[in-house]
């Protein structure tokens, strides 16, 4: 499925409907009065967050969105019919801003929650409204007013509780491949992942814990350079970072700091999400040399650094119950 994570879209809320300009026609009333509904409201323009998508692919192909407009108002000082709202369902973590001036109007995150992002325009007013003592019998009405347009950028961002962060080849897809039910597409070259994967990960009380692979981290990544700029958004989201670190690279250590340097640069307080290092790829190298990487780590780090093969599904269960212990989630959980 093409992952798409930003679009921008218009939209209007409908336009009011025309107030009526009408008169009371009654038997033996010779001298009825004004009686001109006014006009109904334009329907608003709202977002709906939903768990039913993952991606903003909808808004690839229709960048317009406009509500009903209010019917005009009728005789008898009957007001015209509301315009009807156009929902628009969007993926949860769906950030919204105006395209124009980059102020963030909301931020959807849960199922069912709603922003209204374009008011319908005010119906009208009919004759009756001008009504007065000296004016007995206007003749004349308001139309409807136009309802708001906007610009809108929708930035989608993952909603994943664990984050998995490295260079290219790092085996960040191979890791959650085992780790839940994903499958993502694997291969022995830099940016096989154009996208981000998601799986859930089982926990022992039996419900998930989402998983993210994110791509596309290499130096420069928080100028745009490769893909990281794309995606560093959504580590924003996540509780956790588990940050994987080759072991056939020629220097592990510096790969560490290539993507710190880049966490840091990318600001948003990635730097201050709890983080566990772990270093990957064990069953290429010798015990002593991965020994020798993993106490270079731990003291750059001042924190304890794991060894594990996700190929060889070595190791996980240190990796999994590290994990836990950061969510507060029972430990136990197996691969």
């Amino acid at each position: 499925m093409q992952f798409i994570d930003r679009s921008e879209i218009e939209v209007e809320g409908g336009r009011g409907g025309d107030g009526m300009v009408a008169y009371r026609r009654e038997k033996y009333v010779p001298a009825g009065g004004p009686a001109g509904g006014d006009g109904g409201h334009g329907g608003a323009v709202v977002l709906e967050a939903t768990a039913n998508l993952q991606t903003l692919l909808d808004f690839k192909y229709r960048h317009r969105f406009e509500a009903d407009d209010g019917a005009k108002g009728g005789p008898k000082n009957l007001t015209g019919a509301k315009g009807k709202d156009l929902v628009i369902a969007v993926p949860c973590g769906t950030v919204v801003q105006d395209a124009v001036t980059g102020e963030t109007i909301g931020d959807l995150t849960e199922p069912g929650q709603r922003l209204v992002v374009a008011v319908g325009g005010r119906g009208g007013h009919g004759n009756t409204h001008f009504a007065s003592n000296q004016n007995r019998a206007p003749d004349y009405a308001t139309e409807g007013r136009l309802g708001q347009q906007r610009k809108l950028l929708l930035e989608l961002k993952l909603l994943a509780e664990v984050g998995i962060i490295g260079l290219p080849n790092a085996g960040k897809s191979t890791l959650i491949s085992v780790l839940s039910a994903a499958r993502p597409r694997i291969a022995d070259y830099p940016f096989t992942t154009l996208v981000p994967n998601l799986g859930v990960v089982r926990k022992v009380t039996g419900d998930g814990v989402v998983f993210a692979d994110i791509p596309g981290l290499i130096e420069g990544a928080h100028q745009g350079v490769g893909l990281g700029h794309e995606f560093l958004r959504h580590i924003e989201r996540t509780r956790v970072l588990v940050q994987l670190i080759a072991l056939d690279s020629v220097d592990p250590l510096a790969d560490y700091r290539t993507v710190i340097d880049e966490l840091g640069r990318y600001g948003r307080e990635l730097l201050h999400k709890p983080r566990i290092v772990a270093l990957n790829k064990a069953d290429v190298c010798l015990p002593e040399e991965a020994e020798h990487w993993r106490r270079m780590l731990s003291i750059e780090t001042g924190e304890p650094v794991l060894v594990i093969s996700a190929a060889a599904r070595s190791n996980l269960d240190a990796l999994l119950a590290r994990v836990w212990q950061v969510l507060e989630v029972p430990q136990g959980v197996t691969t």
